[in-house]
């Protein structure tokens, strides 16, 4: 059986159009947690969620799913993604459920399941919830005196709170620090600013005042400008922009330039090899992070594992290798001693301690390579075209005019009717050329 449902980060569409919708969220929840009730004991699932209007929808549903098959429930209202995890870990909860569609406009919204704990669950039990919905609700149902109950927990901001500081050196403050807080009017919005304010720091909150439908619009880690504009306008020493979930961050340094993901891993990672607290001996990325991220790693006798497309890969690699730091060029940057998930303020508060241990200005220190020139162009083609002679002819030319100094990656996406072409290479004008090439021979093929 292949998954129809789950796609790589759970379930997720348009509100109120399958499969986002109420009934197919009370379908997941009893199905859900007819799978997590093992044993006798009373079960719990906690569900959080960002700030999009069709959270109210999906919410009820989940919570009446979960308790027609004897689960309690523990609401949390609007947390970051990592905090349901830590929390459900916490709360010694069977299940965990996160309701966002991450970096999404707020049209969409999405459903992520989390395990006793607190990792994304496999394919296997993804696989197991999708075959008891499709078994129908009815033997998941208990009886009237079994059924769970539901609860707030009005401090589960608090906690995260508490938990995020603790990652933060011991000894050190953000004192002095003037920062730019971006939090995309989504989950973090009250969290993210209180963290950095009891450290220390100077706060300019950005994206703090959620509706309901203005969740990413232009703001967060998928729109930099505002952040870029507000750090410059204030004189602040750094920008730190969440997404939707929070679970991914993109900095912005006192000159407005933006910071990508692959120069926090950098940081980190040099970071904590020399502290000697690096494991595995390297860092795991995807296929695109960047070469210059690469090279660099190699000059500290450090290696750059890399993985597929998604956070969830990350996350599989580091946790069979033994690796500590991990993550995406996008902003997801997992830190697996402190958390079982990407978790963007953590991130952003690892590269301030560097700023505050440094006393060097951002622009220096998350300067650690110079990235490849790169070129990223999406042909709107069936996937199947990567089979004809001639796309395969085109590829292999590619190839061979980047061997040695830098490289292509041909992807198909996962979502859409697209062919992704990418080069980089030491130089840009043959980036520019062999992309352009690439993609000319991709939409002649298809027709």
């Amino acid at each position: 059986m292949t998954r129809r449902l789950f796609g790589t980060d759970g379930i997720r569409g348009t509100a109120n159009i399958h499969p986002m919708t109420a009934e197919t969220a009370l379908s997941l929840g009893m199905a859900a947690g007819r799978h997590f009730v093992r044993g006798e004991h009373r079960h719990t699932v906690v569900i959080g969620k960002d700030t999009r209007l069709s959270g109210y929808l999906l919410e009820p549903a989940l919570t009446a799913g979960f308790i027609a098959v004897g689960m309690d429930v523990v609401l949390l209202g609007p947390l970051p993604t990592p905090a349901v995890a830590m929390l459900t870990r916490s709360l010694r909860a069977d299940l965990g459920v996160m309701i966002s569609a991450s970096h999404n406009p707020y049209q969409d919204n999405g459903i992520k399941l989390f395990g006793p704990d607190g990792f994304k669950l496999s394919d296997e039990d993804e696989l197991a919830i999708e075959s008891r919905m499709a078994a129908g609700a009815d033997h998941h149902r208990v009886k009237a005196d079994h059924l769970g109950r539901a609860r707030r927990l009005d401090d589960a901001g608090g906690r995260y709170i508490e938990y995020a500081k603790s990652t933060f050196p011991k000894g050190l403050r953000l004192d002095g620090l003037k920062i730019v807080i971006d939090c995309a009017n989504g989950a973090a919005y009250k969290v993210a600013p209180k963290v950095l304010w009891e450290l220390g720091a100077e706060i300019v909150p950005v994206g703090v005042e959620p509706d309901g439908m203005n969740i990413n619009r232009g703001c967060g880690s998928t729109s930099t400008q505002t952040l870029c504009e507000q750090v410059v306008a204030h004189h602040a020493d750094l920008g730190v922009a969440l997404d939707g979930d929070a679970d991914r961050v993109v900095l912005c340094d006192e000159h407005g330039s933006v910071i990508d993901g692959d120069q926090v891993m950098a940081l980190v990672g040099a970071s904590l090899a020399k502290a000697g607290r690096l494991t595995g001996g390297g860092v795991v990325a995807t296929v695109m992070s960047n070469m210059g991220l690469e090279k660099f790693l190699q000059s500290q006798g450090l290696t750059l594992h890399r993985t597929s497309v998604g956070d969830r890969y990350v996350l599989e690699r580091m946790r069979s290798g033994g690796f500590n730091v991990g993550g995406e060029q996008s902003g997801h940057i997992i830190l697996s001693d402190y958390s079982t998930t990407g978790d963007g303020l953590v991130a952003a508060l690892q590269v301030l301690a560097a700023l505050i241990e440094s006393n060097k200005p951002a622009s220096e220190v998350l300067r650690l390579f110079t990235p490849y020139p790169q070129l990223l162009k999406n042909v709107r083609v069936p996937a199947t075209v990567l089979d004809d002679p001639k796309v395969k002819a085109a590829i292999q030319a590619g190839e061979n005019k980047v061997k040695g100094t830098g490289r292509i990656l041909i992807r198909k996406s996962g979502t859409e009717s697209l062919v992704r072409v990418m080069a980089e290479d030491e130089d840009a004008n043959r980036v520019t050329e062999v992309v352009e090439m690439i993609a000319g021979v991709i939409q002649a093929a298809a027709g």
